[in-house]
């Protein structure tokens, strides 16, 4: 990896957005920034110079308000709000962070905490749902990406801006908040009461979705993640009673976190001497300054030792999960299926204004291997599959799925492919119950398949 004297930005944020997982918190992932990044500060962009004009203009604003304003409001406030007002204008991911907030971002994030469990951005007026959190009060009320918070406790979101939306959202665990959505599905807005809750997150679960097939789901990129990851992939190869023909990754509603945790997940899957001469490279950034440039090379370490992989992503993928998705394809080590991701391209760096409060400034944008800026655009699905309800009736499955050995008093096969036909059956009803429950994870894993066999054939 590149500039070592700029590693601190590696561990700031590639999460998409502001979250209401954590009390008073601006976001979620990320490690305690105690001091600002010296060479941003050793080596400051040129600038234009603030004109008299323009500085007598702010006074005389903060003069007039004083002056005329039908309250008394205090200075302090006048100047923190100014702030907020800049950088709101910049761009929906940098922010001013008061006291509370910086605060809680200087504190250690250790994967449990109180709250929604929800992944915001702000989308004009309104205060758009980037994804839902597994197993977090947003996820179990049927929250979905996209959705629109429209009221919070019967206020009306229009004008109240990200941060104050934010700050109405939060509270203690086992308190409840009432939020109004819009669903483009939906007629009518939804109305759901939420009770926030002391939240354990777990990044990775994995599962053998059928002997030799293996399904690893990371729900966002915390500092052990990777480590997490080595372990699920070590025991579903012992819980296979064959070695693993594939994998899935799942990286659905995943919103991103530590730009570390991603370019290491990302190494697992890859082997440098089975890439470009000219190209080993994970994700590389750039900025306006020399010291925002980074890259980071993948090394001889794939974990899965080539086998096929397929990676699910949706509109609710964004960021450190963009990461992922964009070097397995641009590196063809992996087929990436769903729906268009997030698009989320942007590095942001916290700066101190003082002890007290900071800025959560954009620095730099992101690239894939290839050089694409996934910035506004995503990571486009090689295979796109949207989701899709599949009915599970009784009678569907009585006429799909007869078969001579469903006949009385049929013949039997008098060998050893009795067994055989057996275990196809029920192989068969676990696929009809995977179309059921998940309709794109049962895609992937047929498509898997299909690539284990293609793999094997031209060995």
């Amino acid at each position: 990896m590149n500039n070592p004297r700029f590693n601190p930005i590696r561990c700031l944020f590639l999460t998409s957005v502001t979250t209401l997982s954590l009390l008073g918190s601006a976001v979620v992932y990320g490690e305690p920034v105690t001091t600002p990044p010296a060479a941003i500060r050793s080596t400051p962009a040129k600038s234009e110079a603030l004109s008299q004009e323009d500085v007598q203009r702010f006074s005389t604003a903060i003069t007039e308000i004083k002056k005329f304003y039908v309250k008394d409001v205090d200075n302090s406030k006048l100047f923190d709000d100014a702030i907020r007002g800049m950088l709101a204008g910049l761009d929906p991911h940098s922010g001013f962070l008061d006291a509370d907030e910086y605060q809680d971002l200087r504190s250690q994030t250790n994967g449990e905490f109180g709250g929604l469990g929800i992944e915001v951005t702000a989308e004009g007026d309104y205060i758009r749902v980037v994804s839902p959190i597994d197993e977090t009060p947003a996820a179990k009320a049927g929250i979905k990406p996209g959705d629109l918070i429209i009221r919070i406790n019967n206020k009306p979101v229009d004008g109240l801006g990200l941060s104050e939306a934010v700050k109405e959202m939060r509270g203690k665990a086992g308190t409840t908040v009432n939020l109004t959505l819009y669903r483009k599905s939906e007629k009518q807005p939804i109305s759901l009461k939420l009770t926030r809750e002391v939240i354990k997150i777990s990044s990775v679960k994995s599962k053998l979705l059928e002997n030799g097939y293996g399904y690893v789901r990371i729900s966002q990129f915390q500092a052990p993640t990777a480590t997490k990851l080595m372990d699920a992939i070590t025991a579903l190869n012992k819980e296979s009673t064959i070695p693993l023909k594939g994998l899935i990754l799942d990286l659905r509603n995943n919103p991103g976190g530590l730009l570390d945790s991603a370019v290491a997940v990302s190494n697992l899957f890859l082997d440098s001497d089975r890439l470009p001469k000219d190209n080993k490279l994970i994700v590389y950034t750039k900025g306006r300054i020399p010291a925002a440039q980074y890259s980071a090379n993948a090394t001889r370490n794939d974990a899965t030792k080539g086998i096929p992989i397929i990676v699910l992503i949706n509109e609710g993928s964004a960021s450190a999960s963009e990461i992922v998705a964009g070097a397995l394809q641009d590196h063809k080590r992996a087929i990436v299926m769903g729906t268009q991701s997030f698009g989320k391209g942007s590095v942001q760096t916290v700066l101190p204004l003082d002890s007290t409060r900071g800025l959560k400034l954009t620095t730099a944008l992101y690239y894939t291997p290839n050089g694409r800026s996934i910035q506004a655009m995503g990571i486009k699905p090689d295979v796109i599959v949207k989701p899709m309800d599949v009915k599970n009736t009784k009678s569907h499955l009585d006429i799909s799925m007869l078969k001579e050995s469903d006949l009385g008093q049929h013949l039997a096969n008098g060998n050893s492919l009795e067994k055989q036909a057996t275990d196809l059956r029920s192989e068969q009803k676990s696929e009809q119950q995977l179309a059921t429950d998940d309709y794109q994870l049962h895609e992937a894993l047929l498509l898997l398949k299909g690539l284990s066999v293609a793999n094997n054939q031209l060995r």
